[in-house]
C-alpha cells in the first residue's frame, strides 16, 4: 500500500466513526490495525488518527473495568 491508500482508507474510518454507521469495536479494530501496517511501512501516522485509536482504547478499558 501507499500513502494515499492508507489516507483514503483512513478516511473511510473517519466517516464511520462520524456516522455511526459501524459499531464503534470494528472502528477500533479497523484503525488499530492500519497504524500498525503504516509502522510497519515506516509511515508517520497522522496525530490525529493516533489519538483517536488511543481514545477509543482508553474508554474499551474503563467499559471493561
Amino acid at each position: 500500500m501507499n500513502k494515499q491508500d492508507f489516507e483514503i482508507l483512513a478516511t473511510e474510518i473517519l466517516q464511520q466513526f462520524a456516522s455511526g454507521e459501524t459499531e464503534i469495536h470494528e472502528i477500533h479494530a479497523r484503525l488499530h490495525q492500519t497504524l500498525d501496517q503504516m509502522r510497519a511501512f515506516g509511515m508517520p501516522l497522522p496525530e490525529d488518527l493516533v489519538n483517536l485509536e488511543q481514545e477509543l482504547a482508553r474508554e474499551f478499558i474503563e467499559d471493561a473495568e
